[in-house]
């Protein structure tokens, strides 16, 4: 498979994972349970789904890769809190902040200097998302925010770490990462003990919005760069909405539809003008790499 193609069908497998993240604002709503006994169960059921796939994991614990496992486990466990302090709106806008932090980090850390149109891609991602949430913002909150936050920069941080082993095997850092985050969400099980439905739900969760999808990431984020990993799944929480239409019947608001229209037309915008430019590129290069070559 040549680069080209590599790099397409790795941004298609992030989308594939942008889809599966984007099941958890439904099936999490109707599981009655502790939200950190939520994250524990659902990363304890992924740990299993990821053992099935690895087989025979690779710890080299080096610094990328627990700093990817620990950042993973930090933006779930901040999240799922920051749910409980302040409205869900609030929460995912925030969070979703984290293109910002990729591109400062990926450019410091991994030499991925993000390029104009990247930073207009990331403007307009963020008036989407605003207009996406405008109706449920809420000011109230402020450590619910707080939290948020965090969990913003931690996702941010997260894709650079797994970039930082594209030569290696980024997936056992999520399996850390899982691992984690069931040590501190699972005792809060016993607290609160979710129904017959609730564990089919979390089945759900762990198999397929957990686990299956970071198998896909893993794979992908070895031929893209982090600031492409982190805005192709921006697509996730302006999925949860169509969800919750398709199963519920709530439909969003103008301005959610709008907004939502934005973020997937920028970043629709962005791959294919970044596409059509590498592919300029390489059909000039190629006279060049055949005018050095000595005469027959």
């Amino acid at each position: 498979m040549s680069r080209n193609h590599q790099k397409t069908y790795s941004l298609l497998l992030l989308l594939v994972t942008a889809i599966l993240w984007s099941m958890s604002g439904l099936l999490i709503k109707s599981i009655h349970a502790h939200p950190l006994a939520i994250a524990g169960t659902r990363s304890a059921i992924a740990t299993v789904v990821l053992l099935i796939y690895i087989k025979k994991p690779k710890f080299t614990w080096s610094f990328p890769q627990l700093a990817a496992a620990f950042m993973y486990a930090l933006t779930v466990i901040t999240f799922v809190a920051a749910n409980k302090n302040t409205t869900a709106a609030n929460a995912i806008l925030i969070q979703y902040t984290a293109p910002i932090y990729v591109a400062f980090f990926g450019a410091w850390l991994l030499k991925e200097k993000p390029k104009p149109i990247d930073w207009a891609t990331i403007a307009a991602v963020l008036c989407g998302m605003v207009l996406f949430f405008m109706g449920d913002l809420d000011t109230r909150g402020v450590w619910g925010n707080v939290l948020a936050a965090i969990s913003g920069v931690a996702f941010g941080l997260f894709p650079v770490f797994m970039r930082m082993q594209k030569d290696g095997s980024p997936i056992e850092s999520v399996l850390l990462g899982n691992l984690l985050t069931a040590v501190i969400g699972v005792p809060f099980l016993f607290s609160s003990v979710p129904d017959t439905t609730g564990w089919i739900y979390l089945g759900i969760l762990g198999t397929f919005q957990l686990g299956i999808s970071y198998i896909l990431y893993s794979i992908a984020i070895k031929h893209v760069t982090a600031l492409e990993s982190s805005l192709i799944t921006v697509i996730e929480p302006i999925l949860n909405p169509v969800w919750v239409l398709l199963f519920m019947g709530e439909a969003p608001g103008i301005f959610a539809i709008i907004g939502g229209i934005i973020v997937v037309l920028a970043i629709t915008l962005r791959c294919v003008i970044t596409s059509i430019g590498k592919r300029d590129n390489t059909q000039t290069e190629a006279p060049k790499a055949e005018s050095t070559n000595p005469v027959e």
